[in-house]
């Protein structure tokens, strides 16, 4: 697939390889919870949680110290993450560059049209546009906002994020609940999401499942060490994908020889949309041919929660609506 057909998708692929690259990969560690037991793959989720405090000052599982005078009222989202544990806790966004809050398990089209767009998109958002609605906080990607920390600094707080995997997406939860006062909602929300994994643990699928994902026909496949919802995916499914870097990929051949069963397909869009992905892959003709596309078993859906919001919220719509096309 083309870099600039990519970019969007693999911003949080990118810095997730480049950790795993320097030896500090996100492991299965059960944040929030008792620890998985080390060796045993597929082990169990917890659903118990551990009470979280209000505090002030928190550092993060990625090392990153946040320290405010007073619990943050106004944040602004550069980071889908962000709109989604906000969400989870009950508040709103002062700004946003997300979509995610549109979809109708977050705040639906109607309320979400009245959260602030930050101008420039999701790749350089305009400073003096952020810092109008005078934050308290603004969190964005470590790798794609960290360099607007300097022209930040002094007139606001930054929290830079970069979430790998479902255990990142409850560590950053529970800061925030902290952060924010907000405990008891987050509490609320890591057991709920907690609970819907290990529910879908125990109905665990022996379909074989595969998410792609792009703009065209030059496709990606999303590997659990580069995409934290495909990261569910080996926990519910036979899901037998390795990620190949950031610029490797697998063919239509390659995966019509695994037998895909249930197919999931995130449509990029770049500018206005020109289409499914899955109407452009059908214009192959070994796109026929996985069992997924025989059976009627491809299903679209939304890029902005499965690629994009990577929170406990996000991620229960995941859940939800992959189990049910595994069963």
């Amino acid at each position: 697939m083309p870099r600039t057909a990519l970019r969007v998708r693999r911003w949080a692929a990118i810095a997730v390889l480049g950790g795993l690259l320097a030896g500090c990969g996100t492991g299965e560690a059960d944040t929030g919870g008792p620890a998985v037991a080390p060796g045993i793959a597929g082990a169990r989720t917890s659903t118990d949680v551990r009470p979280i405090e209000a505090a002030t000052r928190i550092t993060d599982a990625k090392g990153v110290t946040v320290s405010l005078p007073k619990p943050p009222e106004k944040i602004v989202c550069l980071v889908a993450l962000c709109d989604d544990i906000l969400v989870e806790l009950g508040m709103t966004p002062a700004a946003t560059n997300s979509q995610v809050l549109a979809h109708p398990k977050f705040l639906g089209e109607k309320k979400a049209a009245e959260i602030p767009v930050v101008p420039g998109g999701f790749l350089s958002p305009e400073v003096e546009a952020i810092l109008s609605h005078r934050p308290d906080l603004v969190i964005g990607l470590e790798d794609t906002h960290g360099k607007l920390a300097p022209a930040l600094k002094g007139a606001t707080t930054f929290w830079p994020v970069q979430p790998g995997s479902w255990q990142d997406s409850v560590g950053y939860l529970r800061d925030l609940a902290a952060l924010t006062g907000r405990t008891e909602q987050g509490e609320t929300a890591e057991k709920a999401f907690r609970t819907r994994l290990a529910q879908a643990e125990k109905r665990k699928s022996d379909k074989t499942a595969l998410i792609v994902y792009g703009s065209d026909e030059n496709f990606g496949v999303a590997t659990p060490e580069s995409d934290v919802a495909a990261g569910l995916f080996p926990k519910i499914s036979h899901y037998p994908w390795k990620s190949r870097g950031v610029d490797g990929s697998y063919s239509l051949e390659e995966i019509l020889a695994r037998d895909v069963d249930v197919l999931f397909v995130e449509t990029l869009s770049f500018g206005a949309p020109d289409g499914k992905l899955s109407d452009k892959l059908a214009e192959s003709p070994l796109w026929s041919r996985i069992p997924a596309v025989k059976n009627g078993k491809v299903i679209e859906v939304d890029s902005e929660v499965w690629a994009k919001g990577r929170g406990t919220r996000s991620l229960g719509v995941v859940l939800d609506e992959a189990t049910a096309a595994l069963r």
